[in-house]
């Protein structure tokens, strides 16, 4: 988790962007979630899967974030 946590840690600076390797998963969600998603996305530049993914760093660092106060 502490890699995921330096990504935020270091966001003053800027650097030039790299396509980070992915791998393929399914991922089952519920109906109501999607459509929430696709409501909060709609009129922007986001896709679904960059809306995940951006939700999975905020958790993983809210995660990393409360087992370092313990």
């Amino acid at each position: 988790m502490a890699d995921v946590t330096m990504k935020f840690q270091n966001s003053w600076r800027f650097h030039i962007p790299k396509q980070p390797c992915t791998t393929n998963k399914s991922i089952r969600f519920p109906e109501d979630m999607v459509k929430a998603v696709e409501e909060a996305i709609r009129g922007t530049d986001c896709t679904f899967s960059a809306f995940v993914i951006a939700a999975v760093y905020a958790a993983l660092s809210s995660l990393a974030e409360d087992e370092a106060e313990k």
